[in-house]
């Protein structure tokens, strides 16, 4: 059975105005194409749907038994395209980001608040995580978008590079350090660093190189989330390290920051999409602004 969507809707057209003329004018088709329609529909349904007769045209019975299940079809049907309608023209949508938390409460809010000026019919929604839990979220489908430093590369995950910033030394304005505009990794060492779990500590050691040599990892006081190291420097219980675009975060603490050097480490942020999973248009113009204004914008 080849019922077309041509044919239904000049049914529905022919039932609304009791009159060919008019459901052809409705249409924008010809009579002859109208009635060619129905007969189609007749004949594939094996059922008369029209009485016809010299005075009127009404429809039949079966006519009136399947005009309201059709009437609701067509309107479904319209309905589905005018939403895909408005999420291809972004009127409609919902993207899910997972951040750390550190990103959580400094770039992303500023980011988010200016997409929604542009969308404001798309819906955004933030997971905060540890950091190490941002690809396992991508990969879950928990969420669309994840946005994080640099991991081990993954086969399910596509990754994106949106900036570079270098490590930033983190301590109160009290501590003997605070008193020099720049350190040296050196300086760091016979110092209680405060930094994060997972892969946080391996890689910093492994990047600073022949420089971190006297830092040793018992010497690491690891959290979970940026905001517990700073109140830990805030107390004075050691000196952490993060980066520049967490400046005005790091100065509510009341700490100050200071550039590491020799060498310069720096830390690349990625986003994170599952492959052969295709983004949303809303998620994937999200994308498209994250990257327009991380790589237009000055972080340090």
């Amino acid at each position: 059975m080849n019922v077309t969507l041509r044919q239904l809707r000049a049914f529905v057209a022919v039932a609304d105005t009791g009159s060919f003329t008019l459901a052809a004018e409705r249409l924008f088709i010809t009579q002859s194409a109208l009635s060619g329609l129905i007969k189609e529909l007749e004949s594939t349904l094996d059922l008369r749907l029209f009485d016809r007769s010299t005075r009127r045209l009404r429809l039949s019975d079966t006519g009136r038994e399947l005009y309201p299940q059709i009437e609701k079809i067509l309107h479904d049907l319209d309905g589905v395209v005018s939403e895909v309608g408005n999420l291809k023209d972004l009127q409609r949508g919902t993207v899910r980001v997972a951040v750390p938390q550190l990103l959580a409460c400094t770039l992303l809010p500023e980011l988010m608040a200016g997409f929604r000026a542009q969308y404001p019919g798309v819906s955004l929604r933030l997971v905060d995580c540890a950091v190490e839990s941002v690809m396992a979220r991508v990969f879950s489908g928990e969420v669309d978008i994840g946005i994080g430093p640099e991991r081990e590369a993954n086969s399910d995950i596509a990754a994106e590079q949106l900036f570079s910033l270098p490590f930033m030394a983190v301590m109160p304005p009290t501590h003997a350090l605070a008193r020099r505009k720049k350190l040296l990794w050196p300086d760091l060492s016979g110092q209680s660093l405060i930094t994060l779990q997972g892969q946080f500590t391996e890689l910093l050691v492994s990047d600073v190189g022949e420089a971190a040599r006297d830092m040793h990892k018992e010497a690491f006081m690891q959290v979970t989330y940026m905001t517990t190291a700073l109140a830990l420097a805030r107390a004075g219980l050691g000196i952490t390290l993060c980066m520049p675009y967490a400046r005005t975060l790091v100065e509510q603490f009341g700490l100050v920051m200071r550039p590491v050097g020799h060498p310069v480490v720096e830390r690349s942020f990625w986003v994170f999409t599952r492959r052969g999973r295709a983004l949303s248009p809303a998620a994937q113009e999200f994308r498209t602004f994250l990257e327009d204004q991380l790589q237009s914008s000055r972080l340090c």
